[in-house]
């Protein structure tokens, strides 16, 4: 009879994991990050979140398991595990603070830090579509669903940057 140890053995060996995340249990582990950066930047954590969670698979994804990259940023890596033209990052929350930099550094999405709140998640998913974040062009209704599904806005707060 072959013991549950053994198969669990050989699913690890075979590189087959269980997904780590619910969307749920995600959120709980990862919105105070998102509202950290928002208190720091003005970008809703609901954005920071939704996106992540849409990126990642709620971080269960390979680049998010192998590379810590909730994102979908591409750059260098040096993992040994995974052969991936994404970003690799030492922590979750270095790959939310890369994120939230991106934002801050590209052209097309600076003007959305003085044209937005941290509580208009809509206008800020629309402009972060807008600057070609994505390819996709279901992107923005996706990632505001998110939102509206699992009420990601409630993370939200008015903020006063200096």
């Amino acid at each position: 009879m072959i013991s549950v140890v053994t198969i669990l053995t050989a699913f690890v060996s075979l590189g087959l994991h269980a997904q780590d995340y619910t969307t749920k249990t995600y959120i709980d582990k990862h919105s105070p990050a998102a509202q950290e950066l928002m208190r720091e930047t003005g970008v809703p954590a609901s954005v920071i979140l939704a996106v992540a969670i849409h990126e990642s698979a709620y971080g269960n994804s390979r680049i998010a398991r192998y590379l810590n990259n909730h994102f979908g940023i591409k750059g260098k890596n040096n993992s040994k595990k995974i052969r991936s033209s994404y970003k690799g990052y030492s922590s979750v929350k270095e790959s939310y603070r890369d994120f939230v930099g991106l934002l801050q550094r590209r052209k097309a999405t600076k003007p959305l830090f003085d044209n937005h709140d941290s509580e208009d998640y809509k206008n800020w998913v629309k402009g972060i579509a807008r600057s070609g974040y994505s390819e996709s062009s279901d992107w923005s209704r996706k990632v505001i669903s998110t939102i509206n599904s699992y009420h990601l806005d409630e993370f939200d707060e008015k903020t006063a940057l200096n």
